[in-house]
């Protein structure tokens, strides 16, 4: 098939040489069989990534994938391949490898291409193991039946001097090869984030139309750990137009003549609306609910199946948090591997308990009632003898403390952690949301505790608008209970004294619809309070809210947050799903750090 190039939107383990060489061969094979001219595959596909640090503690991985490569070059025959892999940097100076893709001809690698521009930002740590290359336009220039394709890798891609405000580097791959090729082509690894395919369309759709050329884009699927890929490989045509997708969080042999193009897949529901929408917070979560969905649900799947867990436990509160958990867990695992329990304790609403009852039969998923009252009160008995005794050597005894509150909490996840310890392949789960945690309003070593945090970078203003989103969108529609939905949120761990009944979050934190405008401000726009109080929040238009009053939310937001930072650093893994995040593989702060937050 004249004309053919196949974009192999594959899903790579990281450091499974054996697994990732074998997908690579039944693609070639299958690319063979059709007469295609060239099939690419993503970027660092033999390795897989994220890489971490795999490279720096077992660098003899790579004489694995230099053989994988060898074997590979065999069943390349009539078929052309672009496939990524560390290359090892023979000189004597720099860093011990190159981030390459190896083009493949006739059972031979006529050439390595070098990345340029090495990502050390966010989730990216390339320039830690990998040398940059110079820009030399022969050395990524090759010709398949005289049509000419220019080689860029992923973020060789992002430094047009024209689309960008700022530029990361000095120099631009593309502008050095696109003037001399008729096609571009681009292997990349890129995670999914909220509005970065608004700006990936964007950028490539610019320089599609600036060089008037096609650019091709080859994107890994699947998750590792905290990243998730959504694949949605693409070809545009010279007018900037796509002309051919793959599916969004598939797999997928996407064949295509990159003259007449192909089918057009479509992105998730929503964000076609939102392609060229400003930088600004909007409680319309709507356009973003099913890319949300699907990177949570792949991500759950993906980090059970690669680590060999089956099943997970959950403890179902009643909550908001803990229902949207288990449908996210019952849809990627399937209900008969999700068990949820329900651990009342004297605090519990009657509410509560039949509200978790009532989501886990909708669900379909086990369910089981435990309790927590005796071990509240064995623990609490236990800990009114100790700190008795210890108060006589130390000082500085709290009059009010959280103690109480957080035995109820830590209770709970020791039964979720027995249950896990007891029954193979299960895993708990742990509830957080990302608007309680950078409050801290989370328990270590209970609602914490877990091996995997689904919702932990989602904010509770999208997590209500995810609730219905699933609602509506399931199969079986309406399984998470309208009275959980409309429940004000609540840990319902302690009473609140000026009202006598259950503590609610809002009374202890603030209104969620500022809370989540804050972190977005810190994460996009990077605003002290300072800029905050001089900016009109989102909340200031529906609400009378004075200034007065606004500063003190503001400063106990950052108050808090500070105080839980050594939190974030014990979140379990948790899928990254906002443009920006505090998930350890992107955001660093030091735990010891005294930032002046109102300058």
């Amino acid at each position: 098939m004249k004309n053919t190039l196949v974009m192999a939107q594959l899903n790579p383990v990281t450091g499974d040489i054996e697994y990732n060489k074998n997908k690579a061969i039944e693609c070639i094979k299958k690319a063979n069989e059709i007469n295609a001219d060239l099939v690419v595959f993503p970027e660092l596909f033999l390795l897989g990534y994220p890489m971490g640090d795999i490279l720096g503690r077992y660098p003899n991985i790579v004489n694995q994938i230099y053989s994988a490569l060898d074997e590979i070059k065999e069943y390349v025959t009539n078929t052309s391949v672009l496939i990524g892999y560390p290359e090892k940097n023979k000189n004597k100076f720099g860093k011990p490898f190159y981030n390459s893709v190896a083009y493949i001809q006739n059972k031979k690698i006529i050439k390595s291409i070098r990345k340029s521009l090495l990502p050390n930002y966010a989730e990216h740590n390339d320039y830690r193991y990998f040398e940059p290359y110079d820009i030399i336009k022969e050395d990524r220039i090759i010709e398949i039946n005289n049509i000419k394709y220019g080689v860029i890798i992923c973020e060789d891609g992002w430094n047009d001097f024209e689309f960008f405000e700022r530029n990361l580097y000095h120099k631009d791959p593309i502008s050095a090869i696109a003037p001399e090729v008729d096609v571009l082509v681009c292997p990349a690894s890129s995670c999914t984030r909220a509005k970065k395919e608004q700006l990936k369309h964007n950028m490539m759709k610019h320089t599609a139309k600036k060089y008037g050329i096609k650019y091709v884009y080859v994107n890994q699927t699947g998750a590792n750990d905290e990243l998730v890929y959504d694949g949605l490989s693409r070809i545009y045509n010279e007018k900037g137009e796509i002309i051919a997708q793959a599916k969004a969080f598939e797999e997928e042999f996407y064949a295509v003549d990159i003259f007449k193009g192909g089918k057009v897949n479509p992105l998730p529901s929503g964000l076609e609306l939102t392609l060229n929408s400003q930088k600004e917070f909007s409680l319309d979560h709507k356009p973003d609910l099913e890319r949300t969905y699907k990177t949570i649900t792949v991500a759950i799947k993906e980090y059970f199946s690669k680590n060999g867990f089956k099943r997970a436990v959950l403890g179902l509160s009643g909550g908001l948090d803990s229902s949207v958990c288990a449908v996210l867990l019952a849809d990627a695992l399937g209900s008969e591997n999700v068990l949820g329990i329900s651990m009342p304790s004297k605090i519990t609403s009657k509410e509560s308990k039949s509200d978790a009852k009532k989501l886990a039969e909708n669900l379909n998923i086990h369910f089981k009632e435990i309790p927590i009252g005796d071990m509240y009160l064995s623990i609490s008995e236990k800990f009114k003898n100790i700190f008795g005794e210890i108060q006589d050597d130390f000082e500085g005894r709290y009059s009010a403390s959280y103690t109480q509150d957080n035995i109820q909490a830590r209770s709970r996840a020791m039964i979720l952690w027995g249950i896990a310890n007891e029954f193979s392949s299960t895993l708990p789960v742990a509830t957080s949301d990302k608007s309680e945690l950078y409050m801290g309003y989370a328990t270590i070593n209970g609602d914490m505790s877990g091996g995997y945090a689904p919702i932990a970078d989602v904010v509770k203003t999208k997590l209500f608008a995810l609730a219905r989103w699933m609602n509506e969108n399931r199969a079986v529609k309406n399984v998470i209970p309208e009275s959980i939905i409309l429940k004000p949120p609540g840990a319902e761990l302690a009473i609140n004294p000026k009202t006598g009944k259950p503590l609610l979050a809002e009374e202890a934190l603030m209104p969620y619809e500022f809370l989540d405008e804050v972190i977005w401000r810190i994460e996009n726009l990077n605003q002290s309070i300072d800029n905050m109080m001089k900016s009109k929040f989102l909340y200031e238009k529906n609400n009378i809210l004075d200034s007065k009053t606004k500063l003190e939310w503001l400063k106990k937001f950052f108050k808090r947050m500070n105080t839980a930072l050594y939190k974030w650093y014990i979140l379990p893994p948790a899928p990254v799903v906002d443009a920006r995040s505090i998930n350890k593989i992107e955001f660093k702060q030091p735990i010891i750090s005294n930032i002046n937050y109102e300058i």
